[in-house]
């Protein structure tokens, strides 16, 4: 049984759920995600998107809604007794639901572990506890949890197999209409509804900002959360310069493109991994800010400057996320520029830490052997 609640985990799971077929057909696989899990061949007892929210407030509006999925969930699981219960990230509910498991007797197994390496050290300890073992996905992730004891490794990230474009550059070019002198700006505001509604204006303000300067320049944003493409469009609608959305080829879109003004998240991995350099932002509502700014305490939030452990590219945070300070850090990243240049080169080191390609493969392979060492212990 696997558990995914957001857009990146259940990329992530489709990924191994296509491995896990791969290396042993038979394996039934079932849980709750999204719609790549379900296309993957995961038989699907719920869907994410209609519980899919973000921030403190918005979770304690949706509460009730949220503990019966987790009642749901945990009967489904009592009714169906899989061998293993594999969580893949989204740790506030799936922890939870590991708990339940516990109590059943099931064995779980954890994909993307909670970021004990970035706050509340003391989750690696309660988490070991639950869990039988842990593949992590970056490097920096592991010593945190086996000083707690757990079983855990790193087996290499699986962008490294997903971020390649789609389109050969010339191709690329024609689909898009991208001409040679045209300058490129991406706009990527994130998947949810409160990242596009926080993130999306001052970007949009940004943007009218740099076709002023650099009347040359073009924006385009890829949709990543298809359910919000109304909200993106009547948002973009109200801005002062014209901003294509696009739904398809999005990696051959950022090999084409100067920069990116980007939600802090997978995005500005998958960017990084195509050479484009991003201006990562993040901003919540300001009681959800104040009680994370008092729980975290990292130097960087974006993940290739946490790699490298130093701030290559921007970050962005909170009342630093404005239309003038958005659009200068992204005029010093435009193509010909020395910045760029050192930006690119930077990004490239910080991919070289992801690991080797086969990520996916190799994660199966350990739920597999998991699941049979679990039955065979029970046996």
């Amino acid at each position: 049984m696997m558990s995914a609640g957001e857009v990146s985990g259940d990329l992530h799971g489709a990924r191994i759920a296509q491995a896990i077929h791969e290396q042993q057909p038979e394996t039934a696989l079932i849980g709750f995600g999204g719609n790549c899990m379900a296309e993957s061949g995961v038989q699907l007892f719920r869907n994410f998107a209609d519980y899919n929210v973000m921030g403190v407030w918005e979770v304690l509006k949706n509460l009730r809604r949220i503990l019966k999925l987790l009642d749901d969930l945990t009967a489904y699981m009592e009714q169906e007794r899989p061998d293993l219960l594999v969580l893949i990230d989204y740790p506030d509910f799936n922890w939870r639901l590991a708990k339940r498991a516990k109590k059943l007797g099931i064995p779980v197994f954890s994909y993307i572990p909670p970021s004990a390496w970035a706050w509340r050290k003391g989750r690696a300890k309660k988490c070991a506890a639950l869990a039988d073992e842990f593949v992590a996905i970056f490097p920096h992730e592991l010593p945190v949890y086996e000083a707690a004891g757990a079983r855990i490794s790193f087996v290499g990230n699986p962008l490294v197999d997903t971020v390649k474009p789609e389109l050969p550059e010339h191709e690329a070019r024609e689909f898009f209409g991208i001409h040679a002198d045209d300058h490129v700006v991406l706009l990527m505001p994130g998947s949810r509804r409160q990242e596009i509604e926080m993130l999306l204006p001052p970007m949009l303000r940004a943007a009218g900002i740099l076709k002023q300067e650099r009347p040359q320049t073009r924006f385009f944003l890829p949709v990543a959360a298809p359910e919000y493409e109304g909200l993106i469009r009547s948002l973009a609608s109200a801005g002062s310069v014209s901003v294509a959305l696009t739904h398809e080829n999005r990696y051959a879109l950022m090999g084409l493109a100067d920069v990116a003004a980007a939600a802090s998240g997978t995005v500005v991995m998958e960017a990084a991994l195509m050479g484009l350099p991003c201006v990562s932002l993040y901003r919540l509502a300001p009681l959800n800010y104040l009680i994370g700014k008092a729980l975290v305490h990292v130097k960087h939030f974006t993940l290739p400057n946490i790699l490298l452990d130093k701030t290559i590219q921007p970050e962005l945070l909170q009342d630093e996320v404005t239309p003038t300070r958005i659009a200068s850090e992204l005029a010093r990243l435009y193509r010909g520029t020395a910045q760029r240049e050192k930006t690119v080169s930077e990004l490239r080191q910080a991919c070289e830490r992801l690991g080797p390609p086969g990520a996916a493969g190799r994660v199966a392979a350990k739920i597999l052997a998991a699941a049979r060492r679990i039955r065979k212990s029970g046996d």
